[in-house]
């Protein structure tokens, strides 16, 4: 795993609205710090990195760098009280074709 990936992934799941601009700006440094693409397991192990809310827009510029990686990181429905980031992914691999309907 490349060091800018475990870089982000150190700083744990992305801040919410509360958090600093300063926090905030240096997560955002982070992500961008990141080139795509991302290998399956950087993007597994970013999964984590979703917090609470779309931290300003930051969950979605990490939503699409995870789905830079090789295959969908979830192939599974999450469980009813997943990260609502996380049934994103889900649903987005399913409405894509990249994963079937079950």
């Amino acid at each position: 795993m490349r060091p800018e990936v475990q870089t982000f992934i150190a700083d744990g799941p992305l801040p919410d609205w509360d958090a600093t601009e300063e926090d905030i700006d240096r997560r955002v440094r982070q992500l961008n710090a990141i080139s795509k693409p991302v290998t399956e397991e950087e993007a597994g192990a970013l999964v984590s990195c979703f917090g609470p809310d779309d931290c300003y827009g930051v969950a979605w510029t990490l939503l699409h760098l995870i789905e830079t990686g090789p295959n969908p990181v979830l192939t599974t429905q999450p469980a009813p009280d997943a990260n609502e980031w996380h049934q994103r992914l889900y649903d987005r691999a399913l409405s894509g074709g990249l994963i079937p309907r079950t």
